[in-house]
């Protein structure tokens, strides 16, 4: 996060990736199978369901997708208490490089890409593709600063199924400091469109264990106003009504298939996107497992 230029932190977060990825059973992470079908002469072998064949004594292979199969859109927080950050950046310093890292590999592996960024509404719409120039686009919005606004989950993704009327993955990231009560249903309708959902809960260290000491005025980055606050006295209140918030939205996500990963952000991004690529496959493993049964 000390590396100036987005696109390079971004490179050397992938390149870290790969190098952590060597030797691994994550391959081909764009290719995904749609069904399966009998294996007729001339089909590649290789493709032969091995454990099928051996349970039903029935020849059946895996019927591939194209390589661009996967449509993703990074969704990404720009409201005003992004801007938060106790380690030297911010949340949103933090997001735009989890975002542009995602889009790197993801476009590094033949998918395509977009970017939507939301505070109260939705700001900034640039639609998933794979081509040359894409990336540099893409890298160019999240560059740009967060226009000041405080956020509104419920109006953004409302809108946001509007402009996504093509099943793929949306990748949410946000620090959900906001009222959840209607995310739940938006969630659930994003769902029923057919979109496949991962949320990145992004967090300060400091936000998740309130670590103050000294007693001072708390500033709300988005409404502005302020509070005298004894963190020795706030503390136990704030922590039990943060993991209350917290558990809302995990039992929101596990309710409607929604994909959870929890992000404070003095957290490597390579572990990051190592959990992301481990749930992808851990999925595509239990769809797999499900077709064959």
């Amino acid at each position: 996060m000390r590396i100036k230029s987005l696109e390079l932190r971004a490179k050397v977060v992938v390149e870290g990736l790969w190098k952590g990825m060597h030797r691994s059973p994550y391959h081909g992470f764009s290719v995904e199978f749609s069904e399966y079908r009998a294996y007729v002469q001339g089909d590649d072998p290789r493709y032969i369901d091995w454990k099928v064949l051996a349970r039903s004594d029935r020849t059946y292979i895996k019927k591939f997708e194209d390589e661009t199969n996967l449509r993703c859109q990074l969704v990404i927080d720009h409201s005003k208490s992004m801007g938060y950050g106790s380690l030297g950046f911010t949340k949103a310093d933090y997001a735009a490089t989890l975002a542009a890292t995602l889009a790197s590999f993801l476009m590094k592996q033949g998918d395509a890409a977009g970017l939507t960024t939301f505070a109260d509404g939705i700001e900034d719409h640039l639609p998933a593709r794979n081509r040359p120039g894409h990336l540099r686009r893409l890298i160019t919005e999240l560059e740009r600063p967060a226009k000041a606004a405080g956020t509104s989950l419920a109006v953004s993704i409302s809108q946001l199924a509007d402009l996504l009327r093509k099943r793929g993955m949306i990748c949410l990231i946000s620090d959900l400091l906001a009222p959840v009560e209607h995310l739940e249903k938006q969630l659930a309708l994003l769902g029923a469109m057919g979109h496949d959902l991962v949320l990145f809960h992004v967090m300060d260290r400091a936000e998740i264990d309130f670590t103050f000491d000294k007693s001072a005025h708390f500033r709300d980055l988005e409404s502005g106003t302020e509070r005298f606050i004894d963190p020795q006295i706030a503390r136990e209140a704030y922590l039990k009504r943060l993991q209350a918030h917290r558990d809302t939205i995990q039992t929101a996500c596990d309710r409607h298939n929604v994909e959870y990963h929890f992000c404070p952000t003095d957290r490597p991004l390579e572990e990051v996107l190592f959990d992301f690529l481990s749930a992808r496959q851990r999925k595509k493993a239990g769809k797999s497992s499900a077709i064959a049964a």
